[in-house]
């Protein structure tokens, strides 16, 4: 198999899944707004196994916030908050344990700052705490989880071709 057909596959999959998953935590009311528990959010460790999880999760988070009819400054800035947290995570892969610290990072960052010019949710202050705390669930627990498990399987799932 090509690799860059391989990265694009595993990237289109990230991609689907994402917005799958925000769809699932939309139907819950969990997706949007001042208190965020994406369940897409712990695919952000992705980066950890592979490189085209950057565009996959920058791609899924970008048709979400359009689908699930976000403001333009959160389909924009959210979007770029989830690349940046893939991006660094991908430069963090050495250690698992870094995986999920730049996610957290860049969306309790910058998604308070959409929230309050983009929605008028104010607190700001309340928000960085509310959204922190989603982040922590979505990408610290359960991303770790997803990630412990996918370790014992990454060589079927990542599959890397040989030049």
């Amino acid at each position: 198999m090509n690799r860059k057909v391989l990265f694009i596959v595993h990237a289109s999959v990230i991609a689907a899944l994402y917005v799958v998953l925000t769809f699932v935590a939309n139907a819950f009311g969990l997706a949007n707004y001042a208190v965020q528990v994406r369940f897409s959010e712990a695919l952000t460790i992705l980066p950890f196994f592979t490189p085209a999880a950057i565009p996959g999760l920058t791609i899924g988070c970008l048709l979400s916030n359009i689908l699930t009819g976000c403001a333009l400054p959160d389909i924009i800035f959210g979007t770029l908050a989830t690349s940046i947290g893939a991006f660094l995570t991908y430069l963090l892969r050495k250690n698992k344990w870094l995986a999920p610290l730049p996610p957290i990072a860049a969306n309790t960052i910058i998604v308070p700052f959409i929230l309050y010019y983009a929605y008028g949710i104010q607190p700001l202050w309340l928000s960085f705490l509310t959204v922190g705390a989603g982040e922590i669930i979505s990408c610290g627990i359960l991303g770790m989880i997803l990630l412990n498990v996918l370790i014992k399987y990454k060589k079927h799932i990542f599959y890397e071709v040989k030049s």
